[in-house]
């Protein structure tokens, strides 16, 4: 391809450097490679992302998709001067969302928009977008970086992305299929994951020394370590589950909490009754608790209190659930079961 000529002195007094854009491109390369999977062509400078279906194994296929962000988490990132995670908070968000249907992710494209391109900053981004499409098993095959000055602060960006998955329709996850006596499985999260921001930066001195600050329940790590972990992703185990065990609902814990999330999957006419003992929920929840007074009820109605996702099986299957999930990595476990009820999806006690 012949070198670019374009450029705007103009433009670029205005505040938008457009050769830092092909310089961002550059450096991002090397990281969208590492995401090619069949189908995909991730050539990038193109005006579409393409991605080859095969529709082999999928005779009645539906596509399935989903978009999100980052939220307020990047405050963090930006007095942590760490972007390099952010990225896969973004892919989590939404891939873990297309799963809940029982659909692969296929492919994912990236929207980042800042007040000044800064090339390094900007690749940093989209390497933790990277890394989060390997995890999930899906292709980056585009995206947009638009700076834009006077809108943003030159130091500040948002993060945004959108996936499409696909599942045949006789395996769509159809939660009408739940019994009563079916269990509730937990699976971990990696802490805050990317929901309840507002809050938490209202709860806590949001400056760059106390986040770099060891705190003793948090085991010496800092607050800004643990919250800026990224969201886990739960695609592949999900996958491998559904590959053996009948799984009646699946729920993404995010804004919202238990409260919001769990019933999503549940029918009318059932409960999910959660076992509070039963569930394992990390020190970075007490503190946000302690430090901020906040009710249990709230926190339960915000965070995911240590449960990224629920899924719902056959209490005859709950075993081998538990025993495929470990396989894939995951410290799954049981946390409560459904119930009949008329009045309430969810019940925590």
């Amino acid at each position: 391809m012949p070198k670019s000529t374009s450029h705007s002195e103009s433009y670029a007094a205005a505040g938008v450097d457009i050769t830092a854009g092909y310089r961002a491109v550059e450096l991002m390369k090397k990281h969208i490679a590492r995401t090619t999977i069949p189908g995909a062509d991730t050539a990038i400078g193109g005006f579409g992302g393409l991605f080859a279906l095969d529709l082999s194994d999928t005779p009645h296929p539906i596509l399935v998709a989903g978009t999100d962000g980052v939220g307020t988490k990047l405050k963090l990132a930006f007095l942590m001067d760490r972007h390099n995670t952010v990225g896969i908070d973004c892919v989590a968000m939404c891939v873990n969302d297309v799963i809940c249907c029982g659909a692969k992710p296929l492919y994912f494209l990236d929207y980042i928009a800042c007040g000044k391109n800064v090339p390094e900053k900007i690749a940093s981004i989209v390497e933790g977008v990277a890394e989060g499409c390997v995890q999930a098993g899906c292709a980056l095959t585009g995206g947009e970086t638009a700076e834009m000055p006077g809108f943003y602060p030159e130091d500040e960006y948002d993060l945004a992305g959108f996936c499409t998955g696909i599942v045949d329709r006789d395996k769509v996850i159809d939660p009408k299929t739940m019994q009563p006596g079916d269990a509730v499985i937990a699976l971990p999260s990696s802490g805050v994951h990317s929901n309840g921001f507002s809050l938490v930066r209202r709860v806590f001195d949001m400056t760059s020394d106390s986040l770099k600050a060891p705190v003793e329940v948090l085991g010496g790590k800092s607050l800004g370590d643990v919250l800026l972990a990224p969201t886990r992703i739960y695609v592949r185990p999900v996958l491998a589950l559904l590959e053996k065990v009948h799984v009646r609902g699946i729920s993404h814990i995010t804004g919202g909490g238990f409260y919001e999330n769990i019933p999503r999957a549940i029918p009318e006419g059932l409960c999910a009754v959660i076992d509070r003992k039963a569930l394992r929920t990390p020190p970075i929840f007490d503190l946000i608790a302690s430090t901020g007074n906040i009710p249990e009820r709230d926190m339960f109605n915000t965070f995911n209190m240590g449960v990224g996702m629920s899924i719902v099986v056959p209490a005859s299957e709950a075993s081998l659930a538990l025993d495929v999930l470990k396989e894939a990595g995951e410290d799954a476990y049981i946390m409560g079961e459904i119930a009949k009820s008329q009045d309430e999806r969810i019940r925590i006690a």
